[in-house]
């Protein structure tokens, strides 16, 4: 089968090399036959996963695919860098040139089932995975591209190309993360779900909003046009440390709350305006720093926002200002100078947005800026401990780019059929959604209700999708149905589900339970 490579050990490896979210060399996923009347669940085994790169984002990237188990090999130009991360995680480490065949044979190309190529030049990680495809036959490929003209789909990126399956761009989901915020300026985190369908709101909870010190069970009366449902609650203790509650109809939702909702995204505002005053919409933004997320972020909001930017290097401003539009004020300096945001009226700047190359700049300028009266601050960090420390402080929201980006990393990487992930409250926590297969006796979801699937502790279904190809008489493709279950809503086939899972650990519980039959591949 040419899907399947001399690495694969058993029926589960099978398995898994053909109803999970690998794809085969071609690039084209492999549909799943319909189900027979076998009645055997699969479990996968460990992935082999090499990784190109030890910087920020492949260190980020082994860290989190080291917690869940998987086999890990990094390779690096650096034997230094390497042997940090040696110490710190159970990978092994390959120190050489990733583009190189000999390198990566020995890393284990030859039994890998996936190779992420995220070192720092785009032309490094489009040759590896070309190498990857071509001499070793590994079924997944992803690399890390930062140029806005090698996107998905390119056929540069076919198989006949450079045999990228998929792409990820750190800078590309800063941006957009920065854009949800700055369309929902109440929110700390705008997540969607099948194909924008659903939405799920981490929100701060303020005194104002209707559901504001009342219990979950009051919804209904409360705000009863709105249907929502709430996954999670975190609450401060008096150690100013964030608890997970407990989430039922007893549950009263109290100011300072951050809570985890889902609803569907034509209903994002109403929801909103339960938890908190609206906040003033944005109209003026200031961005320090002129980089690639800077640049990327201006030239998406511009002629929508009043935008300021402020970058230290002449040079750079020079570029910046061909690169952009008029409308778009350039500034050369420090955005750390008190002075020079005081001149540049920061005070009356509805978001303030740091995203500099340097954290400490970053924390600084935000936390002058918020002193100094703007309205809300956002600062790109890159480091977690730093991270960690500025949550609690003035800092509204601390983004990561390498957090931002595991999501569509573990995408690929979960078992079952699942389209999304996000990585919530820096990786403790995971949102995914999984696409119900197969029929009654084939799954462990299909055809039962809520409250006979078997959820690890704390899990909540909070959404499903169903309809997500449904074409009228027409042909034309019809809106899906977004479902905010009950305990006794029933699951149908190729329903998409969204489940929140507050530890990480318990994401392979969830896997499991929407993993089909073996026989249902075949």
């Amino acid at each position: 089968m040419p899907g399947l490579h001399a690495g694969i050990r058993c029926v589960a490896d099978v398995a898994h090399h053909i109803a999970c979210t690998l794809r085969c060399p071609s690039g084209v996923r492999r549909a799943a036959p319909a189900a027979d009347q076998l009645h055997l669940f699969v479990s996968c085994a460990p992935m082999n996963i090499i990784i190109l790169g030890a910087g920020r984002v492949g260190e980020s990237v082994a860290e989190s695919l080291v917690s869940e188990k998987n086999d890990i090999t990094v390779i690096d130009t650096s034997p230094e860098r390497l042997r940090g991360l040696q110490e710190r995680l159970d990978l092994r480490g390959v120190a050489g040139n990733g583009i190189q065949p000999s390198v990566l044979e020995a890393a284990g190309a030859r039994d890998a089932d996936m190779l992420i190529a995220c070192a720092s030049a785009d032309e490094t990680n489009l040759v590896a995975c070309k190498v990857a495809h071509s001499q070793f036959g590994i079924p997944t490929r992803i690399a890390r591209l930062r140029s806005a003209e090698l996107q998905q789909g390119s056929p540069l990126l076919a198989v006949e190309g450079f045999a990228v399956d998929a792409v990820l761009c750190p800078e590309e989901s800063v941006t957009a993360t920065i854009r949800k915020l700055i369309e929902y300026p109440e929110a700390l985190q705008v997540l969607e779900f099948a194909g924008g369908a659903v939405s799920m709101l981490a929100v701060r909870v303020v005194g104002g909003g209707p559901m504001v010190r009342h219990v979950i069970s009051e919804l209904p009366q409360l705000v009863p046009d709105v249907a929502m449902r709430f996954v999670a609650i975190y609450r401060q203790d008096a150690h100013g440390n964030d608890q997970r509650v407990v989430c039922d109809g007893n549950t009263r939702i109290e100011p300072g709350d951050e809570v985890f909702v889902l609803a569907a995204t034509a209903d994002i505002r109403r929801v909103l305006d339960t938890l908190r005053l609206r906040d003033a919409p944005v109209r003026r933004v200031m961005i320090a720093g002129g980089g690639r997320v800077g640049l990327r972020l201006a030239r998406h909001i511009q002629g929508q926002y009043r935008i300021k930017l402020i970058e230290p290097n002449r040079e750079r401003c020079e570029y910046l200002s061909t690169q952009l539009g008029s409308e778009v004020l350039v500034l050369c300096g420090d955005a750390t100078d008190e002075d020079l945001l005081e001149q540049e009226q920061v005070q009356d700047t509805d978001l303030f947005i740091a995203v500099t190359n340097d954290d400490e700049d970053n924390i600084m300028s935000c936390l002058l800026a918020k002193r100094m009266g703007a309205g809300r601050v956002v600062a790109l960090i890159n480091r977690r401990a730093y991270a960690e420390l500025v949550q609690g402080t003035q800092i509204d929201v601390a983004l990561s780019p390498a957090q931002t980006v595991i999501g569509e990393l573990l995408a690929h990487v979960r078992r079952g059929d699942v389209e999304a992930v996000y990585s919530l409250r820096r990786g403790a926590a995971e949102a995914l959604e999984a696409v119900a297969r197969g029929d009654r006796k084939t799954s462990k979801v299909v055809g039962r209700r809520i409250d006979q699937i078997p959820l690890p502790p704390g899990a909540e279904i909070g959404a499903i999708v169903r309809g997500t190809e449904a074409a009228g008489p027409d042909g034309q493709p019809q809106p899906p149905q977004v479902i905010i279950p009950h305990h006794d809503t029933v699951i149908a086939r190729d329903d998409h589900v969204i489940v929140f899972v507050p530890r990480k650990r318990q994401v392979r519980e969830v896997e499991k339970l929407f993993q089909v039959g073996a026989t249902f591949l075949f």
